[in-house]
């Protein structure tokens, strides 16, 4: 093809631009990649990895804070947070390098800067035109706030500035008890700050299972996380030693530091999208199952597509829309099944319906069973609280399966597999799971979910 003509040209490198380009090169197409900054996007940079990083180096402080009760002698004399954000921007550093070599070693050809759609097959990069047989929108999210909050990156921050943080913030307000809230809340709590949360929904992660909400709430109270559920917040005030935050009601709230954490927001905005008649609605790219916007030739994904903003959402999309410009015709995304994990102390982990919305759809015919892990051996041996519950239907397939405890993050695999696979709790349970690992806590409840429970109450 002429110079500057790709089969695919991809707007934006985050998870789904560059996982749907590494694919496109895969299958032999040609494939150009406009990003304005490193390639990786949110989560690779102020996402996903570094937000990880810090809540292992705030697990490895509370193994060091609670050593006594596994009779290790060892005491945390402090937190560095100069070491810590050197080991978080080494894994991030590291990564970045690995990627950056990957999509050279595939032929992909990156183009710096701010790209614009300039027409339903162009985008103009600083006043070079490039075109693509397709055009995939993959212009990622990004931190949003709320009417009249200004955030000044100092004493009123975003998680892009609570990633940068040279020092340990005696105490935070945190506003939003979503994913990103309770991650934050959980480093910080973790690291010895004060912390209190305020959500103006009845529920932390209310997007979880009831029982998973609950389970967290109260997992956060016996650390000490302060937090106001159905408490809408009305302003906020800097003061001499940080922050001043009134909440629907009058009460007023002083910390260090205040954390906007009330979402992630589409970033649309002067990409020229609209202008080429691309069906938008508040910042969002409409786009059909098959990642097809109304204009022939252009694709959606991630974060800009209305739905769960989660990376490996758009890894997956990225990879779907290569596949089907490809020609491939492969399967559609389920949106249901995507695993969801929030990686708090303790952790939730979901895949599916919740309970209330299975209920919606099925009525009598659902059912539930929940197995504490008090009887999973190694749930013990890490001295973890959390269950394992599973939706159902009667004599039909598992439709939810909803985890709460450390580490349960690493089973949603299985889970989502479960689910994705419309497997009953008759086919799940004859599986042999390794004794001692918190993987049994899923075989055990579906063995009681089939009907036979072994280390529970029947």
């Amino acid at each position: 093809m002429a110079d500057g003509e790709y089969d695919v040209l991809v707007l934006g490198a985050g998870s789904g631009g560059y996982a749907c380009a590494l694919r496109a090169a895969q299958l032999g197409l040609s494939v150009g990649l406009v990003e304005k900054g490193n390639l990786g996007g949110t989560c690779l940079h102020v996402g996903c990895i570094p937000t990880k990083a810090l809540l292992h180096a705030a697990e490895v402080a509370d193994s060091a804070r609670e050593a006594a009760r596994f009779g290790v002698s060892a005491t945390l004399d402090g937190i560095d947070m100069a070491g810590v954000n050197a080991y978080k921007d080494k894994v991030v550093d590291r990564l970045f390098k690995g990627l950056t070599g990957l999509i050279r070693s595939r032929g992909i050809t990156v183009i710096e800067g701010t790209g614009t759609l300039t027409g339903p097959r162009e985008v103009t990069v600083d006043e070079t035109a490039y075109t693509g047989r397709a055009v995939v929108l993959a212009s990622g999210s990004y931190s949003k706030s709320l009417p009249g909050l200004e955030v000044d990156g100092e004493k009123v921050i975003t998680s892009e500035h609570a990633l940068r943080l040279d020092r340990v913030p005696a105490s935070a307000i945190v506003l939003g008890g979503g994913v990103i809230g309770c991650e934050f809340a959980s480093v910080w709590r973790s690291f010895g700050s004060e912390v209190t949360i305020v959500e103006a929904l009845p529920r932390l992660v209310a997007a979880e299972d009831e029982a998973s909400s609950k389970a967290l709430e109260r997992a956060f109270r016996k650390r000490g996380i302060s937090f106001l559920t159905g408490t809408p917040f009305q302003s906020v005030k800097t003061t001499d030693t940080g922050v001043a935050v009134t909440v629907e009601g009058g009460d007023v709230i002083e910390a260090e530091v205040l954390l906007v954490a009330v979402g992630r927001g589409p970033s649309t905005d002067g990409l020229g999208y609209e202008e080429q008649g691309i069906a938008m609605e508040r910042g969002f790219v409409l786009a059909d199952e098959r990642c097809r916007t109304n204009v022939e030739g252009v694709y959606a994904v991630g974060d800009i597509v209305p739905g769960l903003q989660l990376a490996h959402r758009g890894f997956q999309q990225g990879i779907f829309v290569a596949e089907e410009i490809a020609g491939l015709d492969p399967r559609p995304v389920d949106e249901t099944g995507i695993p969801r994990v929030t990686y708090s102390h303790p952790e939730i982990a979901s895949v599916g319906l919740d309970e209330a919305r299975a209920r919606e759809l099925h009525g009598d015919a659902v059912t539930t069973v929940t197995y504490d892990l008090g009887g999973n051996g190694k749930s013990q041996i890490l001295q973890t609280q959390g269950f394992v519950k599973l939706v159902g239907l009667t004599d039909g397939p598992v439709l939810g399966v909803h985890m709460v405890g450390d580490r349960v993050g690493e089973l949603i695999g299985e889970a989502q597999l479960i689910y994705n696979w419309e497997a009953h709790a008759d086919d799940v349970a004859p599986l042999v799971h390794a004794h001692p690992t918190q993987n049994e806590a899923l075989g055990e409840a579906h063995l009681a979910l089939a009907g036979k429970p072994l280390h529970a109450h029947s």
